[in-house]
């Protein structure tokens, strides 16, 4: 299957949660170190409510596995890149998300 993109750096094969695409775009625009996003599967949660909170889990084989929260659900975020998880955190912070 072919995923859509946005910009060539941000694949969407599923729908993204409100707020959390023009993170996304932000982040893509200012930190250029960033290969490209994919964000993953949404799932229900009680307590993401106000602003986008991001958190950076896991490494992957080719950059991080971040979670976002926002309208009462989360979804995954697969960032492909070499930059640190610091450093990461730093570009979402920049991009108008609240890291956690």
């Amino acid at each position: 299957m072919r995923l859509r993109t946005a910009n060539d750096r941000l694949k969407i094969e599923h729908s993204i949660i409100d707020g959390v695409r023009g993170i996304l775009e932000n982040l893509l625009k200012a930190t250029p170190a960033i290969r490209s996003v994919i964000p993953g599967v949404i799932r229900p949660v009680r307590d993401a409510r106000g602003k986008v909170k991001v958190r950076v889990t896991v490494p992957t084989q080719n950059g991080w596995k971040a979670i976002a929260l926002s309208a009462g659900a989360r979804q995954e975020l697969f960032i492909s890149t070499d930059l640190t998880k610091e450093a990461v955190e730093t570009a979402l912070a920049k991009a108008g998300a609240v890291v956690c």
